[in-house]
Parts: structure tokens; sequence; C-alpha cells
């Protein structure tokens, strides 16, 4: 009985013990919640399409979601080349900013300024997209601005923009082609952009992605973030160059010098790496951007 009598005191006197180490609990399980909600809100403030300004190169760049979609020949596409073939499905597993223009004269003489680069000749206004750079020299830049060329299927992911379709838009809208370009490129964000506020995803020029060319990649289904074959190419129809071969890196694009086939999303070119052409620029993307809390601007 006393012993009974003992326990039942010790619990009383503990109750507002044990009250207390509950409300001190629940109150770090709400923290912990808000915290969660508040890291949860932080990494999904970013809409599709949102534009920032990178600080190294004072470009505008828009951001790119991760998702999936179906790369190569689109549906009902009946100009599609072999080299599009077969269409897969591939998955991006993260997002990235993209150039929403293509990289303009204005903006590689501002890199050359400081990096000694000299800019390539064949130039127009500061509004132009920069033309005649090798693969090498347009890596060159977007490593200086913190990022890099965007992979192949990045590319096509984000030229796109979520439409199944081998167009954005109907063609005159939104790029500049043999039909309308006077047979010359013109200044960047002329034309509509596509769901992602991106400009001349399409025509104008030619674009170099990251990835060394192969005919039959597709062929080898790689879904997950592909990056192009792990070597160069040659092509066995065409003479070696010298004792290398060609060294073909893929272009994306189209330009203003051919006509609608080549103006698609699905399309892809090559060109020797540390070759030029005066249809030929590029794009970059960067993985993150400084400060980029205050800066956004949401579409």
């Amino acid at each position: 009985m006393f012993l009974r009598r003992a326990l039942i005191l010790s619990l009383i006197l503990l109750s507002p013990f044990f009250a207390f180490a509950n409300v001190l609990a629940l109150r770090s399980i709400h923290q912990r919640q808000r915290a969660g909600q508040g890291a949860a809100a932080s990494t999904g403030t970013i809409n599709a399409g949102s534009v920032r300004q990178n600080p190294k190169d004072s470009q505008n760049y828009a951001w790119i979601p991760p998702g999936a979609f179906r790369m190569g020949c689109s549906p009902q596409d009946g100009e599609c080349f072999d080299s599009e073939k077969p269409a897969h499905n591939v998955r991006i597993s993260h997002g990235f900013w993209i150039g929403q223009t293509e990289l303009t004269v204005a903006a590689f003489r501002a890199y050359g300024s400081v990096s000694h680069a000299s800019i390539p000749d064949g130039q127009q206004g500061d509004r132009y997209p920069v033309v005649n750079v090798t693969w090498s020299e347009a890596d060159g830049y977007c490593r200086w601005a913190g990022g890099r060329l965007p992979t192949e299927a990045e590319w096509e992911y984000a030229a796109r923009g979520g439409v199944a379709a081998a167009r954005y838009g109907t063609l005159d809208d939104v790029a500049w082609y043999a039909a309308n370009s006077s047979g010359v490129a013109h200044e960047v964000a002329m034309k509509q952009p596509n769901r992602y506020g991106l400009y001349d995803m399409l025509g104008n020029v030619f674009e170099w992605v990251s990835d060394w060319y192969g005919e039959a990649y597709y062929g080898e289904n790689a879904g997950l973030d592909p990056h192009g074959p792990e070597r160069p190419q040659d092509d066995p129809l065409t003479p070696a160059r010298g004792t290398g071969g060609h060294h073909y890196r893929v272009l994306r694009g189209g330009n203003f010098g051919l006509d609608s086939r080549y103006q698609r999303a699905s399309c892809r070119l090559r060109h020797d790496y540390d070759r030029t052409s005066s249809g030929g620029g590029f794009r970059c993307v960067l993985e993150r951007l400084p400060d980029a809390s205050r800066s956004a601007t949401h579409r």
C-alpha cells in the first residue's frame, strides 16, 4: 500500500516535467517542419523561364527545370534526317540556366577585353550574334562566364520548351532562315521566343553544343543526361582530314542561310571543332547563378 502511494505521488510530482518535456518536443517538431517547408519553398520558387542576369558576363539566362522529353525526330515530322532517329525518351535530372539569346558580339568583345581573346573577323553590330568562333573559343567563353556549353540533350530540351512538334511556333514568327533573312544574320531577340522565353533557338545562327557528333549515337538509347560519344568519330564516307581525321562536334538550331528543313528542334549537324562558320555561334549553360534570390524576374 505504501509503495503504491509513493509511486502515485512521484508521478504527480513528475507530471509537470513530462508535460514541459512534451511541449519542448512538440515545439522542436514544429520548428523542423517549418524549416523543411521553408527549404522546400526556397527550392521551388524558380519558375520555368525565369530570367536572371549573370554578374560575370551581364547576360540574361533563363531557368530550365528538370524533366523528361522525347528526343529526336518529332511526331508526324516527315523531314527528319537519319541522324535524328530513332526518337527516344530522355530525362534531364537537373535544372540549368541557359542563355536567353545567342551570345552577342558585345558580350564576346567584353570577354576579350579581360581575357585577351581576340574577336574573330566578320562580325556585325553589338546586338548581333557573335560568329566565326571555333568550338574551343565558344567553350572558353562559357567557362570564363562560370558555365559550359549545353549538351545536345539539354539544348533540344530547352529549345522544345515542352512542345513535342518539330517547331515551337510558326516558322516565320520564330526564326530567321533562307526565306525571310535576306541571306544575313539579324540582331538577337527580334523574333518570338519559345515557352521558356528563349530567342532564336531556331534560325539566325547555328549553335555549338558540347557533344562529339555520332551519326548513330541515338541508337545507343542513352536515356539519362546523355552527353554524346566519348570520342570523336570520323565519317568513313568523307576523306579524313590529315592523320587525325575529322573531329566533329554538334551544331544545333539551323541558321539564316538554310531552308525550312533545317529549322527544326531535332535537326542536328556536324562541324570540325577547330573550324569556324560565318553562320555559327553559341549560347552558354550555367548550373547556378550567384545572388539569385535578389535578381529573379518571373514570367
